[in-house]
């Protein structure tokens, strides 16, 4: 708030929670809307011993008050107001403005999402932003509100994809409302409907979510295509500082802040590049789809930024998309496409800032044009780390596709099987679903996967069976963050048990670690055959 815009049109107060076009400023201030009667429901331990709190913190009466959502009491120099951004909607690289309600664009941000705290704590600089607390000037025309059903989702997801080494926005603490409630749609139990079929009330709830920025590729477009058409005096100038403060929060460590700004931009492009590549590389190798991959659902940072309608894929399907409105632009082997659409977003953001530069101009396109053969190579060393081998080969993971897909297997039991490097093929069928597709012969199939399952391992002779399996096994998790697993959990929390979010916290934040025989047999197991294409827990139209 002291370093970049404020909307010249905002009021200082915050008390800014009807929808309304905002044209220039990088952030309006808006005061959250509290939540009812809030109770804690969980933190993160983890995220709490790395900033020096105390657990305790988390259910004391100031900590509850501000992070959900109240600031009214807050000492100085803490502000009683938090600030709201607006962002562009690309979809897979094209435009929108139609959703906006002023069909401008002017009307797109953080429509429920609003930053309250920013502080350097252990050299780090962190910026907190509650999820769900109120209406800003971007929410067209919503309640502001998130439910506890989808902060569950996101709680936990943050929590998990930390622990499996995913760059991520991290989660701080979350809050339910006692008395508040609202109507959302959504699925009956049991419904195999594409959309919700029903309306319900749900509890309200804050979660708070923790990164660096929040930044996005959106935001980034929003200033620059301002920029272009000249749409104000200071866009330009606005565009340049928006990207200049960027440098400053994620990449201060990679970027020499003496450079000019046009090196800095071109070293931007590169390294936003690597950090996407690598993120996207990720997600695939623990099976995670981001569902909703637009381009004001891209950090710029290069973090996993959005727990709308992801998912993690049970069955291995290059096609798998849990979000019905999603598409295969936006599908599980597709997200390198898709993060490579909004690279090139990113890309003509920057472009404004360098017109007058034709070599800066030059290296820039190069970077982007380059960007499939960085992601492709990511991409084969990301499932040469999974198969335990010192390179890819291109034949054998072909052959292993088309088995897995054939067959069809679970993909994290199978690679986690895998991973003990087996003298059969007996315990990958630990990982096997019983509808084989394309499958007439079962005994010629099994000859298939027993003669992958030596050419496998005639490519990995140079190494000792010990030291691939340890290897791999810090590549493979062994739990994993199912949507039917975590649909009981919120189940319960909203009728104020919380013991199986807490469960789910512990078991999927040691990922990688064998844990009790009770969690191996809970959590390391099939998709129940009920369960498949169940609404609101193998796909769903909406997060909430």
């Amino acid at each position: 708030m002291d370093s970049l815009n404020c909307d010249p049109d905002a009021k200082a107060n915050g008390r800014d929670h009807e929808p309304r076009q905002v044209f220039t400023g990088h952030f309006v201030p808006v005061s959250p809307t509290p939540i009812e009667n809030p109770e804690y429901v969980v933190h993160s331990k983890d995220l709490f011993r790395e900033l020096g709190f105390a657990d305790s913190m988390a259910q004391s009466t100031d900590f509850v008050r501000v992070f959900s959502g109240d600031l009214t009491g807050v000492p100085e120099p803490m502000r009683k107001v938090g600030w709201a951004c607006g962002y562009a909607l690309s979809i897979y690289g094209t435009e929108y403005t139609q959703q906006c309600p002023f069909q401008t664009g002017n009307g797109y941000g953080d429509g429920r999402a609003i930053s309250v705290f920013e502080s350097v704590i252990k050299g780090r600089r962190l910026e907190m932003q509650l999820k769900g607390s109120g209406r800003t000037p971007y929410c067209r025309g919503g309640d502001g509100r998130a439910v506890l059903r989808s902060s569950v989702r996101e709680f936990l997801a943050q929590e998990h994809m930390h622990a499996l080494g995913v760059p991520t926005s991290r989660s701080l603490s979350l809050y339910v409302s006692k008395t508040e409630k609202v109507q959302r749609p959504w699925y009956s139990e049991g419904s195999h409907s594409q959309n919700p079929d029903i309306l319900v009330f749900e509890p309200v709830a804050i979660t708070t979510r923790v990164a660096p920025s929040f930044i996005r590729v959106g935001q980034l477009e929003l200033f620059a295509r301002r920029a272009r058409k000249h749409e104000h005096p200071q866009a330009m100038e606005e565009l340049e500082k928006l990207v200049l403060h960027l440098i400053d929060r994620e990449y201060g460590d990679v970027i020499d802040h003496t450079l000019a700004t046009t090196e800095k931009v071109v070293l931007l492009a590169r390294e936003f590049r690597r950090r996407l590549t690598s993120l996207v590389a990720n997600w695939i190798r623990v099976g995670y789809c981001q569902g909703n991959f637009n381009s004001d659902n891209c950090a710029a940072g290069g973090f996993t930024l959005d727990y709308g309608p992801f998912g993690f894929c049970d069955v291995f399907d290059p096609r798998f998309q849990p979000w019905t409105g999603g598409g295969l632009h936006y599908s599980f082997l597709n997200q390198p496409a898709a993060a490579e659409r909004n690279f090139h977003t990113f890309c003509s953001a920057l472009r404004p800032l360098l017109t007058e530069y034709r070599e800066s101009v030059q290296q820039l396109d190069e970077i982007r044009e380059g960007f499939a053969g960085v992601m492709q190579a990511e991409m084969e060393s990301m499932w040469a780390a999974k198969l335990g081998l010192a390179d890819f080969h291109p034949a054998l993971f072909s052959e292993l596709a088309t088995l897995m897909v054939q067959t069809p297997v679970d993909y994290t039991i199978f690679f986690r099987e895998l991973s003990n490097v087996p003298d059969n093929i007996t315990p990958l069928k630990k990982s096997f679903y019983k509808n084989s597709r394309n499958v007439s012969d079962p005994l010629e199939f099994e000859k298939r996967w027993s003669a992958w399952l030596g050419k496998w391992k005639s490519a990995a002779q140079s190494r000792s069976r010990e030291a691939q399996s340890r290897e791999m096994k810090l590549a493979n998790p062994k739990y994993i963050l199912r949507e039917w697993l975590v649909v009981p959990a919120y189940q319960q929390a909203a009728a104020g048990n919380y013991s199986l979010i807490r469960e789910l916290q512990k078991v999927m934040t040691q990922p990688y670690e064998e844990q009790s025989e009770d969690v191996e047999e809970k959590y390391y197991r099939l998709k129940p055959a009920e369960l498949f294409d169940i609404g609101g827990s193998s796909h769903y139209s909406c997060s909430s």
